[in-house]
């Protein structure tokens, strides 16, 4: 069983219901348009994982991490267990934004590492021609 990181169920959950969010208007097949219900098993299913770890990191790590209370009190959720009808919801445009944020940071992280990658590849290969240059 793999533990995928808050970034992959996230884009994994964007990539599956980024059309049922978008197809509100049309089909009007849920309780409120930005929360959208989430089939756990489907989203572990794709990240090849346990159901109850998607469910778990949604409900215990990410709400708490990305839910908040506005001014007036009124509370944002990003996953909600119960919205009208629907049950297991996630609020899509914060999902997006919290995505936005996890992909940047990862960037951030991955352009000094190629960057150190690409600079220790150097490095061996001038140690590499100079042992080569040295051979009497």
């Amino acid at each position: 069983m793999k533990l995928p990181s808050d970034r992959r169920i996230l884009e994994c959950i964007f990539d599956r219901y980024a059309g049922e969010f978008e197809n509100f208007e049309l089909e009007k097949t849920r309780s409120s348009k930005i929360y959208v219900p989430v089939d756990c098993k489907a989203v572990a299913a794709t990240l090849k994982t346990n159901p109850d770890i998607v469910f778990g990191r949604l409900y215990y790590h990410l709400e708490k991490r990305y839910g908040y209370v506005q001014a007036d009190g009124s509370k944002v959720h990003l996953f909600a267990l119960k919205v009208g009808n629907d049950s297991k919801c996630v609020n899509f445009p914060l999902l997006a934004s919290v995505l936005a944020g996890l992909q940047e940071e990862r960037t951030r992280h991955l352009v000094p590492q190629a960057i150190a990658i690409a600079a220790l590849v150097v490095s061996i290969a001038s140690i590499a021609v100079s042992l080569w240059a040295a051979k009497p």
